[in-house]
């Protein structure tokens, strides 16, 4: 993969070098799910309850999906430099106000604000497609989502390690040193990419009509959306059926946890082999279908009396696939309909998506109690999977009907 103008490493006067957008990605994504196995503790250390508590999941994907509305247009107008070691700054106050919170609330408070490290996952995308086409884009943001992978499939295994041998603070400590060194990364790596600049912050704003006009951006943004809804359901649902339907610790319910980062990680790298030469639409709709597959014969294990732990996260390993296979494609799509508007999209399809996943995530939680079972949350997922399916068959076969009449769709 070629890259132009070359990337030169701590070189700030050139592009970022990719290690970097991995990073950026995976911090964000780590910061969603680290702590994860340690909410148990956290309900009691806070003296609340299992749904109060898991609203430092829904409410954070909730923040994350109203900020990535101005990070877009924000780095649109600004840059996408200045916007990122802005963000990362606000992101380690948050960290701090996490660590140091008297109670629950103030903690959710502190929480919320995390979510400003959004800008990572966003920007990454952003600068990929500020510089490659959108073919390329979709390989190459492939290999910087890995990020997104392998982040979140170690973080609660050490995550739930670290709770069980220094306590619940210990994975926000992490965050901390984690967000510090990054901050310095991106200031001696990130040279700016966004070259064309609007007139004005408004007039990115006055851009979003366009996009939200525009059936195909729709499409793109609806596939990745079902996508990681199902992912962002899981999040908000899985711990409590570790917990309590499974009867797992922290270290286990940490390590079957990064069974869907596997599978995503795998996903991620196919999408970074092969997108190129199979194209974005193609994989967007395998990827749905295997993850529609992966909860539906999970689903069907349970109704049946087969089901187990094992069988559930081993499932959720082709959850992670298929999402590893859509969401880089149907990105690079959403990112290729208007391309001087790359971060505007990535904003606005970004919140789109985070903000249902809030939703889901939240409702997933609400949906689980005493004798339920994992069968509300598998139903969520697999909901989710389907209507990715019918969202990208909608993108292919609006593509060849206007192809069909001799019009570029």
């Amino acid at each position: 993969m070629q890259i132009k103008p070359k990337a030169q490493f701590l070189n700030r006067a050139t592009p970022p070098h990719i290690m970097t957008l991995i990073l950026l990605a995976g911090l964000a994504a780590l910061t969603m799910n680290m702590f994860l196995p340690s909410l148990p503790a956290m309900t009691a250390h806070f003296r609340t309850d299992y749904r109060t508590m898991q609203l430092s999941v829904a409410l954070y994907l909730a923040m994350s999906g109203a900020l990535q509305l101005v990070i877009g247009p924000l780095s649109d107008r600004f840059g996408r430099r200045p916007v990122l070691l802005g963000a990362l700054a606000l992101f380690i106050i948050a960290t701090i106000g996490c660590l140091m919170a008297p109670t629950v609330g103030i903690f959710l408070a502190f929480r919320m604000m995390q979510a400003v490290v959004a800008a990572g996952m966003v920007l990454s995308r952003a600068i990929v497609r500020d510089m490659v086409p959108m073919e390329e884009a979709a390989s190459m943001i492939g290999y910087v989502t890995m990020g997104m992978a392998v982040a979140p499939m170690i973080g609660p295994f050490f995550g739930g390690l670290l709770d069980t041998v220094f306590g619940w603070q210990a994975n926000f400590q992490a965050l901390l040193i984690l967000g510090v060194i990054l901050l310095w990364l991106v200031h001696r790596d990130l040279g700016e990419t966004a070259t064309a600049r609007s007139a004005s912050f408004a007039a990115q704003f006055r851009q979003y009509p366009e996009l939200l006009a525009s059936r195909r951006f729709w499409g793109y943004c609806l596939s990745a959306a079902f996508a990681s809804g199902a992912f962002f359901a899981y999040l908000g649902g899985a711990p409590f059926v570790g917990k309590e339907v499974f009867g797992m610790n922290a270290v286990w319910l940490g390590i079957s946890f990064g069974a869907v980062s596997l599978g995503y990680m795998l996903g991620n790298f196919i999408s970074g082999r092969y997108s190129i030469r199979v194209g974005v639409n193609r994989m967007v709709l395998w990827g749905a279908i295997i993850s529609a597959l992966g909860t539906g014969l999970s689903l069907l294990m349970f109704e049946i009396g087969l089901g187990s732990a094992f069988l559930f996260f081993f499932f959720m390993t082709f959850v992670g696939l298929g999402n590893g296979m859509a969401l880089p494609n149907a990105n690079a799509g959403m990112l290729s309909v208007r391309p001087e508007l790359a971060g505007s999209a990535s904003g606005l399809g970004g919140a789109i998506m985070i903000g249902g996943g809030a939703a889901l995530s939240a409702f997933a939680g609400s949906m689980l109690g005493p004798g339920t079972g994992p069968f509300p949350l598998l139903w969520i997922m697999f909901a989710c999977a389907l209507l990715g399916v019918a969202a990208i068959l909608y993108v292919i076969w609006r593509e060849r009907r206007l192809a069909a009449m001799g019009e570029l769709p």
